[in-house]
């Protein structure tokens, strides 16, 4: 399976850049998701991770599909309120393209119009989603079983019930706090590696 970790746009350029230097070789995706920031301030904070080390294929921007292929990053991640990913496509082909979905009817329609992989959430209970019903591992099966792209599982998701995620086929899983605001987050993204050891190892569809 593949890592993605998503930025949380809670932390100072400074912190996120040394968390990110430290965690990129142990993950396979590092998504900029940072939605107070200008496309300035986006531009600063990706030259700054960029000059730290941290290799620019692994990079996905969120939403800001001209910063995204200003700085020859890997993809860009798409939501609902976004660029339709078939006008993305065929304006930056060089893009990898990500798409948010919550339905099999989003992912049909995003897999159609060129999404490379889909992001499919929120699968377990999480803070950042109070009050709001998971979908949880058997809907996330279906979605792995009708789709054709790689599937990505987000929310909630634990070391501990990572491999619930693996066992359906899913392509890999996508991971914020759980690393980001971990006391250590270069032993926690090896850890979240370690737990689903043996499950999809490689990920791509």
């Amino acid at each position: 399976m593949k890592l993605h970790v998503i930025t949380d746009g809670k932390k100072t350029n400074e912190e996120l850049t040394n968390i990110l230097r430290s965690i990129h070789p142990y993950v396979d995706r590092i998504h900029i998701r940072e939605k107070e920031k200008t496309a300035r301030e986006l531009a600063q904070l990706l030259e700054q991770i960029l000059k730290s080390g941290v290799p620019a294929n692994k990079l996905i921007v969120n939403d800001r599909v001209d910063v995204a292929q200003a700085f020859s990053v890997r993809g860009v991640q798409l939501a609902f309120h976004s660029l339709d990913v078939q006008l993305v496509k065929r304006a930056f082909p060089r893009l990898e393209i990500g798409c948010s979905v919550h339905s099999i009817k989003e992912a049909a329609y995003a897999e159609k119009n060129g999404a490379d992989f889909l992001l499919y959430g929120h699968i377990f209970t999480t803070s950042s989603k109070l009050g709001q019903q998971p979908r949880g591992i058997d809907n996330l099966k279906v979605m792995v079983e009708n789709s054709f792209v790689p599937i990505i599982g987000i929310g909630g998701i634990t070391p501990e019930n990572s491999k619930e995620i693996g066992e359906t086929g899913a392509s890999g899983i996508a991971v914020m706090s759980g690393i980001l605001d971990s006391i250590n987050p270069v032993e926690m993204a090896k850890k979240y590696r370690e737990s689903y050891s043996g499950y999809v190892e490689g990920g791509e569809k």
